[in-house]
């Protein structure tokens, strides 16, 4: 396995070099090991709580250890210093396998491989807030606060499709997201970066230490999607998966090595709008709000497997009467895949 990364590791290199200057600008700093299996797609879940001021939403991620994908808990982490924000890592398509570019911190929100990560990391930039004379302001249609601890809040529609099939969580490849980084996403690449903080590390291993955490146990539902604060897995504010992530099938069973540098469309997975805002009490506890994509794909999937039950249950049409109708001579088998 280790002899693997490595080889990989200097294919994706020898890429690098070959790509253009202005194509490496779409490349985000740390990149990592290299993996044959696409990641699963992201798993549904609510955000926790802003525990205060000046705390920043991470999204949660997919990491990868020796041998399977753990989740990494979306959490609120302290901006490292005001004015800047966090560009999440993605795995990208390259060199014949799957490579993780690091996120970091830094003026601007740089690209992210498109991944729809929800909470305001629709696929391009940041929706969740802004900074505004030295403190950080929080879109409530996205984040979950309370008013009456956190006093800079405005409210800012963001019309995001998050549904089961904008899930994805890798650029290019078989399946992946075709995006491409805009011309802002390229000078952002360029800006002094913050890496990830120490806390942020911290909370990445906590995860890789946790069994119940790795795909092949979880089975892409992790028991920890999020937390109130990095590292606080045992935290009453702790939230657990909605909806299980699955695997790609078609990306790990079709081979594409076609390097993510190919040219493709940008592809935008998000509509947002900017213009209307919501008219909620600004004096009102916001203590139960949720994001409101993420209960439309909880419905979606709610609803997606209801359709699938019935249609695995439904009796033949010669036979379609209730079962409480039937004749109680009639000793049909029940018909197979009921619940």
């Amino acid at each position: 396995m280790r002899i693997n990364h490595f080889i990989s590791t200097v294919l994706f290199a020898a890429i690098l070099f070959a790509i253009p200057a202005a194509s490496f600008a779409q490349i985000s700093v740390g990149v990592g090991i290299s993996v044959h299996v696409a990641p699963p797609v992201l798993p549904v879940y609510v955000q926790p709580i802003c525990p205060g001021e000046g705390y920043i939403w991470t999204p949660g991620y997919w990491a990868h250890g020796e041998s399977d994908y753990y989740w990494v808990p979306g959490t609120w982490v302290l901006a490292p210093q005001v004015g800047v924000l966090w560009t999440p890592g993605y795995w990208g398509w390259g060199g014949g396998g799957y490579f993780w570019r690091g996120g970091y911190w830094g003026p601007h929100v740089g690209f992210y491989g498109g991944v729809n990560y929800g909470f305001g990391y629709v696929g391009v930039g940041y929706l969740g807030g802004r900074w505004d004379g030295g403190h950080f302001a929080y879109n409530r249609s996205v984040n979950n606060v309370n008013v009456t601890v956190i006093h800079n809040t405005y409210n800012t529609t963001v019309t995001n499709n998050y549904s089961a099939s904008t899930r994805v969580s890798y650029n290019g490849g078989t399946g992946g997201i075709r995006a491409q980084a805009t011309a802002q996403e390229q000078r952002a690449a360029t800006e002094q970066h913050i890496q990830a903080t120490s806390v942020q590390t911290q909370h990445e291993q906590a995860a890789r230490a946790d069994r119940s955490q790795y795909a092949a146990v979880n089975h892409g539902r992790p028991n920890i999607a999020a937390t109130p604060k990095p590292g606080a897995f045992n935290d009453r504010g702790v939230v657990h998966a909605n909806a299980a992530g699955a695997s790609n099938v078609r990306a790990n069973t079709t081979r594409n090595d076609r390097p993510n540098n190919a040219s493709h469309t940008t592809a935008q997975t998000t509509n947002v709008s900017h213009s209307t805002t919501r008219s909620v009490s600004s004096d009102r506890p916001n203590n139960t709000h949720t994001n409101t994509a993420d209960r439309e794909t909880v419905q979606h999937s709610s609803n997606t497997r209801a359709a699938q039950t019935s249609q695995k249950s439904a009796p033949p049409p010669h036979n379609s009467a209730p079962k409480e109708e039937s004749k109680p001579q009639a000793k049909e088998k029940e018909p197979h895949g009921k619940p």
